[in-house]
């Protein structure tokens, strides 16, 4: 047989699948905890029938478990935010499902529209609000399971300061 590859498989290849690892029942890296919400994110009908909308504080709703871990489901209305805060021990991924939130950090704020997603570490600090004028929804999972969100001093305050210069660099 002529080819132009030295690389020839012998036999059948349906064989070869008892040296592929099986397929983990759950997550246990950070690619596969995005997957995991990328996966739920892609299936409507895992969330939308639970979102709800709370016009005096942001509503959330756990939406499954594992070894571990958590998943989350939040709802924002316009001017809605989480407060600048880390989560303790916990590394996450938060996918935006619907709307747009914005995300600010010490290096600044970042819109996130539906798909987008950030994967974060522990004691990652960061503020996610809703500076939209359309509700949104977002996915957040948690490794482990969320135990702590610690506050601190508001990003977007303390970005406003630094630009008036009340506040040293």
């Amino acid at each position: 047989m002529n080819s132009d590859s030295d690389l020839q498989i012998a036999g059948d290849l349906l064989e070869v699948l008892h040296l592929l690892q099986p397929a983990r029942e759950h997550p246990a890296t950070v690619a596969e905890f995005a997957g995991l919400a990328r996966s739920i994110a892609a299936d409507r009908a895992q969330w939308a029938p639970h979102v709800e909308y709370d016009a005096t504080t942001r509503w959330y709703h756990r939406l499954r478990t594992g070894p571990g871990y958590e998943v989350w489901l939040l709802s924002w209305v316009p001017g809605q935010g989480s407060g600048s805060h880390d989560h303790g021990p916990s590394s996450g991924v938060l996918t935006v499902l619907r709307g747009e939130l914005t995300e600010r950090t010490e290096r600044g704020a970042r819109t996130l529209t539906a798909g987008a997603q950030r994967v974060f570490a522990p004691g990652y600090v960061h503020e996610v609000v809703n500076a939209s004028l359309e509700p949104a929804v977002s996915l957040h999972v948690y490794y482990p399971g969320l135990t702590e969100m610690p506050m601190h001093e508001s990003l977007g305050a303390r970005c406003a300061a630094e630009t008036r210069g009340a506040v040293p660099a």
